[in-house]
Protein backbone atom coordinates (compact mmCIF):
# COMPACT_ATOMS: atom_id res chain seq x y z
CA UNK A 1 0.00 0.00 0.00
CA UNK A 2 3.03 2.61 -0.68
CA UNK A 3 1.15 4.09 -3.92
CA UNK A 4 -1.67 4.83 -1.41
CA UNK A 5 -0.14 7.76 1.37
CA UNK A 6 1.40 10.06 -1.60
CA UNK A 7 -2.34 9.97 -3.25
CA UNK A 8 -4.02 9.91 0.45
CA UNK A 9 -1.80 13.31 1.35
CA UNK A 10 -2.07 14.74 -1.83
CA UNK A 11 -6.32 14.63 -2.02
CA UNK A 12 -5.94 15.98 1.34
CA UNK A 13 -3.70 18.91 0.29
CA UNK A 14 -5.54 19.73 -2.72
CA UNK A 15 -8.98 19.62 -0.48
CA UNK A 16 -7.28 22.12 2.06
CA UNK A 17 -6.06 24.48 -0.62
CA UNK A 18 -9.59 24.67 -2.22
CA UNK A 19 -11.19 24.93 1.09
CA UNK A 20 -7.98 28.10 1.78
CA UNK A 21 -8.88 29.43 -1.77
CA UNK A 22 -12.92 30.09 -0.89
CA UNK A 23 -12.15 31.63 2.33
CA UNK A 24 -9.88 33.71 0.78
CA UNK A 25 -12.17 34.80 -1.84
CA UNK A 26 -15.25 35.06 0.53
CA UNK A 27 -12.96 37.51 2.58
CA UNK A 28 -12.06 39.50 -0.88
CA UNK A 29 -16.18 39.26 -1.11
CA UNK A 30 -16.67 40.75 2.40
CA UNK A 31 -14.51 43.16 3.00
CA UNK A 32 -16.36 46.15 1.21
CA UNK A 33 -19.64 45.03 3.21
CA UNK A 34 -21.06 47.26 5.67
CA UNK A 35 -22.52 46.46 8.84
CA UNK A 36 -24.81 49.24 8.92
CA UNK A 37 -28.65 49.08 8.38
CA UNK A 38 -29.72 51.68 6.04
CA UNK A 39 -33.12 53.56 6.10
CA UNK A 40 -33.15 56.41 4.00
CA UNK A 41 -34.30 56.35 0.53
CA UNK A 42 -31.21 58.49 -0.70
CA UNK A 43 -29.18 55.51 -0.11
CA UNK A 44 -30.57 53.01 -2.66
CA UNK A 45 -27.12 52.74 -4.45
CA UNK A 46 -25.62 51.58 -1.28
CA UNK A 47 -28.70 48.96 -0.51
CA UNK A 48 -28.36 47.31 -4.27
CA UNK A 49 -24.56 47.24 -4.08
CA UNK A 50 -24.70 45.30 -0.33
CA UNK A 51 -27.76 42.91 -1.87
CA UNK A 52 -25.08 42.12 -4.76
CA UNK A 53 -22.05 41.68 -2.61
CA UNK A 54 -24.69 39.00 0.19
CA UNK A 55 -25.76 37.67 -2.75
CA UNK A 56 -22.19 36.56 -4.10
CA UNK A 57 -21.31 35.81 -0.66
CA UNK A 58 -24.13 33.32 -0.67
CA UNK A 59 -23.64 31.85 -3.57
CA UNK A 60 -19.96 30.65 -2.28
CA UNK A 61 -21.22 29.89 1.57
CA UNK A 62 -22.11 26.05 0.34
CA UNK A 63 -19.24 25.40 -1.45
CA UNK A 64 -17.43 26.51 1.74
CA UNK A 65 -19.36 24.06 3.66
CA UNK A 66 -18.84 21.42 1.22
CA UNK A 67 -15.09 22.10 0.87
CA UNK A 68 -14.55 22.11 4.97
CA UNK A 69 -16.32 18.86 5.37
CA UNK A 70 -14.41 16.90 2.95
CA UNK A 71 -11.23 18.09 4.38
CA UNK A 72 -12.91 16.73 7.86
CA UNK A 73 -14.05 13.58 5.89
CA UNK A 74 -10.41 13.34 4.30
CA UNK A 75 -8.54 14.58 7.50
CA UNK A 76 -10.09 11.41 9.34
CA UNK A 77 -9.26 9.25 6.54
CA UNK A 78 -6.05 9.89 7.29
CA UNK A 79 -5.69 9.78 10.70
CA UNK A 80 -7.82 6.37 10.79
CA UNK A 81 -4.75 5.07 8.10
CA UNK A 82 -2.20 5.81 10.89
CA UNK A 83 -4.01 4.54 13.44
CA UNK A 84 -4.78 1.16 11.80
CA UNK A 85 -1.12 1.48 10.66
CA UNK A 86 0.36 1.30 14.35
CA UNK A 87 -2.29 -1.17 14.98
CA UNK A 88 -1.54 -3.98 12.38
CA UNK A 89 2.28 -3.45 13.25
CA UNK A 90 1.81 -4.70 16.85
CA UNK A 91 0.28 -7.73 16.03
Amino acid sequence: MTGFVPVMWSVWGVLVLLMLGLKVYTSRLTRDEDDQIILDDSFDHVKTEQAAIMARVNKVAPLSRVAMWLVIAMTVVVIGYYAFDVFRQFQ
